[in-house]
């Protein structure tokens, strides 16, 4: 329990009040920058480097043509985002690149822009638009390439080994055996002894070898090199080669000349061997070596392996250790860009093949770059990638929270990655080094869990693609000038030049003795640790060698931090220490999380079990037709809301000259009048409504970055997933046994649960064999009852309320013809041809489906329409209903506490309190007590006092009010400390046996919909 239990706000921000003051030091970054700057870094660098790489390209002897790719660039898209979805088309750019094709021959250069293909272009919500329909590109987390030293337990003693893993290229796996002996597989091949592999590499004889590792070897129990090299049959550099090939291509003759080319080919050809920027750079981490990171140093050198060899026989000489996969320095996230990067090299391969076979084909006079170049390759890996591959994914659009974390997901399955089947335990576990990079609560409950994660709040990715987090820096030195030395305490006594005390240890520096320190030669002063504004990113390696103390070390009013003991992570080990021993500590209590579940109040009091399962239900929270903010929250719904993409921001500071339903317009300074368009009862991908409010008045003004807007389960720019509902915990006749739910009927009629559902339904009209297929109004066998919503094309008017099976759009299609009965032979004579036979083929409502029509598209290959093989005419109609809360919907609170409907009872049949008021729901006191989700309770409490104080409050996680600070404020408001009240029976009227907790939580209606499961035979 804190000393003082604030129970008046302290300070309040967005519009929630704080009761502690709030550890953020810093604000939330923008919480989909993965995406965006991984884009633009494929744009920029990304495309360059695939450019660079197979420039120029040759014909298949060299001699006539080279082929340069120079500058590129994105052209302006075909159509925007808004028409793309409404077309059902790509939001996609031409992209165009300079060619120059120089004759060797003759000198002669030929300059053309090439065209190469459509690119899908990213919107500024970090999402791609792919045939209509919005996808993400999860990020991957993926082995980072490099070298990895590895340890194995045989025979009672530690046995090491490598793996050295390009980014392409084969694999070299180093072990040793419990003999002492060192040996290699190249390509999961067979083994042979390290030696012949460094004979092959240019050591090619023995004194060579042993010169190359006489400093290390002395210092061992063991000599591996004499043992391998007895093992070692070759004795020259020509029989290591021969040894070499013979391991790799069995059964082929080996000379010198070929094995020396195969493994030149194999290792030391960047277009067969890359290790990467990030290979390189982890061999330079590992092996103490500053090579640069350009294409010369991105394949194999002997030294590498050399140096690899010596830290082997250093780790079974004792020093050092091996490392751990699990470690985020081994593992990095190959994000959006780099993903595209990897497929669009392979489309550019086929080009380049497709350019060498034409050089050869084509007249030299009359050759042309276009005629070279054919970019189809490149368009079908991109349409490939974009439409099939398993990191990208058609976006969950449940809520804006369910679009946000899917942004920032991280999948470690995908190509190159893990499979559900073979991932392990340790693979999927909770790691030390996850501490503010990857939450260690959001993830997936099925096949999936651990394997699937997201990126902790303040997360970033640097250049390498290794995750980052920020920390505070605590200084204990401060430059000697008067600005930073004025107002610390000195560390140790610091005397003049005569030997005079100027200032003695634990003094604090005035105005005074900081002038004198400035006469001193000293370019420093030590003093007592303070935390400074400096904020440091670091990744997993760095974070291996700091102490790092948490965000709540205790300091004084000048942020001087008080000598005492205090946890701490000393070099990722959690432990105790004297905080003077600190060196950074973390930016903010809740930077160990993701923003899902930094939305939860009173996190620290729930079981990591529900916390998980609180987390993954608000992403699926249902949009409700009157969202409504949390009384208790976390401070985070208003960045969470901001960066989903579903709101409208302000761009600059204006005024609002017009705010209608679908536009809003701001005038700004220099007169320039900006329109921001409003999205009206769009689809999302998960049937649910997407609709845009203006909140903004005419003549307001507005800053930049301010709220236009609310959209989809926003209330005031802050998330909206739920209602604030007053809840008792208690049994009531058996209806809430195993989590069911009883709500009051109260909560059906005034629409507190209720939401919208669109649906698509379409129509593709063809031509067949026997003719074409027409939309008409005309249909055999149908009464104009049946066709009373048609209009007279034969398409249902938008409005018309539709239930299931009636007609929405009236099609027929010609029948073969049939052997004729005599009666229809009779009407053929007196009717001619009309009776030819047609079948009804109209689109009708489904059963169980039900709504009002809100919008028809109709597509036809004659206005341009993009349509597949066959079909004239693509007729889309969509079909909204609003949905109640009833019998059997899933609801859920924050807390991992979900419950089923069982019951809605009448309002008057509720329990009361004593002035009324009746209850809105009823929960069974038993789904707390074994789930340890506390922070209900509390919530239930808290809430409570937050509807009588009449304001909304922020109780962060970790940092969130004590049980103390609850009761007190219940006191405040006249409430008993516990909570707890008298109920009455609303059957009886009767006062129940004992006092009851009741107060208010934040109750979300979830996706699984009892409608969309209902069922009959």
């Amino acid at each position: 329990m804190k000393s003082k239990a604030h129970a008046t706000p302290i300070t309040e921000i967005k519009g929630r009040k704080y009761f502690n003051s709030p550890l953020d030091t810093i604000p939330l970054p923008n919480l989909i920058e993965m995406q965006l700057n991984s884009y633009q870094w494929f744009l920029k660098e990304g495309l360059k480097e695939l450019l660079d790489e197979i420039s120029p390209a040759q014909d298949s002897l060299g001699k006539t043509f080279d082929l340069f790719f120079r500058e590129y660039h994105l052209e302006e898209p075909k159509y925007d985002e808004f028409t793309s979805k409404e077309k059902n088309v790509t939001y996609e750019a031409p992209l165009k690149c300079k060619v120059e094709l120089v004759n060797k021959e003759t000198g002669e250069i030929k300059e053309q822009e090439i065209f190469l293909g459509d690119f899908p272009v990213m919107t500024e919500r970090g999402t791609f638009i792919i045939n209509g329909i919005e996808r993400v590109v999860v990020s991957q987390i993926i082995r980072s390439a490099g070298v990895f030293f590895t340890s194995d337990f045989v025979n009672g003693k530690d046995i090491f080994g490598a793996k050295i893993i390009p980014n392409r290229g084969a694999w070299l796996e180093i072990e040793t055996d419990h003999k002492g002996i060192i040996s290699v597989k190249i390509d999961r091949r067979r083994k042979v002894p390290i030696t012949a592999l460094l004979r092959a590499f240019g050591y090619g004889t023995d004194e060579e070898i042993l010169k190359l590792f006489k400093d290390i070897s002395t210092h061992s129990k063991q000599d591996f090199i004499k043992t391998t090299l007895e093992k070692d049959i070759s004795k020259s550099e020509e029989e290591g080669l021969k040894e070499i090939y013979k391991r790799i291509r069995p059964g082929d003759l080996a000379t010198a000349e070929n094995a020396r080319t195969l493994i030149h080919s194999m290792f030391f050809d960047f277009k067969r061997y890359d290790l990467g920027q990030v290979g390189r750079y982890k061999l330079n981490k590992h092996l103490d070596e500053n090579h640069s990171l350009n294409q010369k140093n991105r394949v194999l050198k002997k030294s590498d392996l050399a140096g690899i060899i010596k830290k082997i026989i250093q780790l079974h000489n004792g020093v050092g250790k091996a490392d751990d996969i699990d470690h985020l320095s081994n593992r990095r996230i190959k994000a959006v860009g780099e993903l595209i990067q990897n497929k669009f090299r392979v489309g550019l391969a086929r080009v380049e093949r497709i350019v060498k076979d034409r050089m050869s084909v084509y007249d030299p006079e009359v050759i042309t770059p276009s005629q070279l170049i054919n970019s189809r390759p490149i368009s079908a890996v991109l349409q490939e990638f974009f439409a099939n591959s398993q990191l990208s994914q058609f976006m969950d659009q449940t809520n804006p929270l369910s679009e946000l974390a899917h942004k920032r997901r991280l999948s470690a399955m995908g190509p190159g990655g893990l499979s559900r089947e073979r991932a392990g335990f340790d693979v999927r576990d909770v790691h030390s080094s996850h501490y503010g990079k990857i939450c260690p609560i959001a993830t997936p409950e099925g096949p999936n869990i651990g394997l699937v994660g997201h990126l902790a709040s303040h997360a970033r990715l640097n250049k390498f693609g290794f995750i980052e987090t920020p920390y505070r820096k605590i200084l204990k030195k401060v430059k000697n000038n008067p600005t930073n030395t004025e107002g610390q305490i000195a560390q140790k006594t610091i005397k003049g030049k005569r030997g005079s005390v100027i200032v003695k240890s634990g003094q604090e520096i005035d105005q005074k003795i900081a002038k004198e320190l400035t006469h001193l030669d000293l370019k420093t002063i030590p003093v007592q640790p303070f935390v400074s504004d400096e904020i440091e990113y670091l990744d997993a390696i760095r974070e291996d060698k700091t102490i790092i103390g948490q965000a709540h070390l205790q300091r004084d009013k000048k942020r001087n931090v008080i000598k005492r003991l205090t946890s701490a992570r000393r070099y990722s080990e959690p432990t105790v220490i004297d905080s003077f021993e600190v060196e950074y500590i973390d930016v903010s209590p809740q930077q160990i999380v993701s923003i899902t579940t930094s939305l939860i109040p009173f996190l620290e009091h729930n079981d990591g079990d529900r916390a998980l399962m609180g987390t993954n239900m608000q992403r699926q929270a249902v949009a409700l037709v009157k969202a409504e903010a949390p009384l208790v929250g976390t401070g985070v719904e208003f960045e969470a809301a901001k960066n989903s993409g579903q709101i409208i921001i302000s761009e600059n500071n204006g005024v609002v000259t017009y705010s209608a339903a679908d536009e809003i317009r701001v005038s700004e300074k220099d007169g320039k009048l900006r329109k921001y368009q409003l999205a009206k009862f769009k689809r999302s991908n998960q049937d649910t409504c997407i609709n845009q409010r203006p909140i903004v008045k005419v003549g307001q003004k507005v800053k930049k970055s301010d709220i236009l807007a609310d959209g989809p389960a926003t209330d005031n720019g802050e998330l909206a997933l739920g209602r604030n509902v007053v809840v008792a915990f208690m049994p009531w006749g058996g209806g809430n046994f195993e989590d069911a739910t009883i709500i009051s009927d109260k909560l059906v009629r005034e629409d507190y649960y209720t939401s919208t559902h669109i649906e698509e339904f379409s129509i593709e009209v063809r031509d067949t064999k026997l003719g074409t297929e027409i939309v008409t109004r005309d249909i055999p066998n149908v009464g104009e009852e049946g066709l009373k919503n048609l209009d007279a094309n034969g398409v249902v008017r938008a409005g018309a309320s539709v239930e299931s099976g009636d007609i929405l759009v009236g099609k027929i299609t010609p029948k073969g013809e049939t052997e004729l009965t005599p009666e229809e032979r009779l009407l053929r004579a007196i009717f001619g041809e009309k009776a030819q036979d047609v079948k009804d083929t109209s689109l009708r409502l489904p059963h169980g489906k039900h709504g009002k029509v809100i919008g028809i598209k109709i597509f036809n290959r004659e206005d341009g329409d993009e349509l597949s093989v066959g079909v004239k005419q693509m007729i889309q109609v969509n079909v909204a209903q609003l949905r109640k809360i009833s019998v059997g919907d899933k609801m859920a609170g924050r807390h991992g506490n979900k419950g089923i409907i069982s019951k809605i009872l009448p309002q008057e049949d509720m329990p009361f309190l004593a002035d009324g008021t009746p209850v809105d729901i009823i929960l069974n006191p038993l789904g707390v007590i074994s789930r340890r989700n506390i922070g209900q309770i509390l919530e239930t409490h808290l809430g409570w006092a937050a509807s009588k104080l009449g304001y909304k409050i922020a109780s962060p996680p970790f940092n969130g009010l004590s049980a103390e600070q609850v009761e007190n404020l219940l006191e405040q408001v006249g409430f008993p400390k516990t909570g707890k009240v008298q109920l009455y029976d609303g059957q009886t009227g009767e006062p129940f046996d004992s006092k009851t907790t009741v107060g208010y939580i934040y109750m979300m209606k979830l996706l699984h919909l009892v409608e969309d499961k209902m069922h009959a035979r």
